[in-house]
């Protein structure tokens, strides 16, 4: 069983950058691949990248390559969600989430573990 912790968030101008942070505690916090999700005002949960437990692989979705990096660091126990060019189409509530899969999914059906969120906010 794990815990997950966002933090990071706030407001952030058009063309800028931000960068999330996800703490994981827990026993067994190493065998979890992290993803991040978020959610915007009348839209659907959206998946925003992913990274396996061993840090190794990654996995993004089309429309966020090349402006996102999601990096793991074990010994700090924190996955962080590095995001550049900011549009205000970003602002969501971000979640960080676990599963114990082989590899990261994309799909929120197979994370079992759900931090509480961080708010972000893109001005234009």
């Amino acid at each position: 069983q794990v815990q997950l912790v966002e933090s990071g968030g706030g407001l952030a101008q058009a063309g800028g950058s931000l960068r999330l942070s996800c703490a994981v505690s827990g026993r067994t916090w190493f065998t979890y691949n992290i993803g991040w999700f978020r959610l915007a005002p009348g839209k659907e949960r959206e998946f925003v990248g992913a990274i396996s437990a061993s840090g190794e692989s990654t996995l993004y979705p089309d429309s966020m390559k090349g402006r996102l990096t999601i990096s793991r660091d074990n010994a700090k126990k924190t996955v962080s969600l590095q995001m550049d060019s900011l549009t205000p189409e970003d602002t969501a509530v971000y979640y960080c989430a676990g599963h114990t899969g082989r590899i990261p999914l994309g799909s929120y059906r197979y994370y079992t573990f759900w931090g509480q969120g961080a708010q972000v906010t893109v001005s234009s």
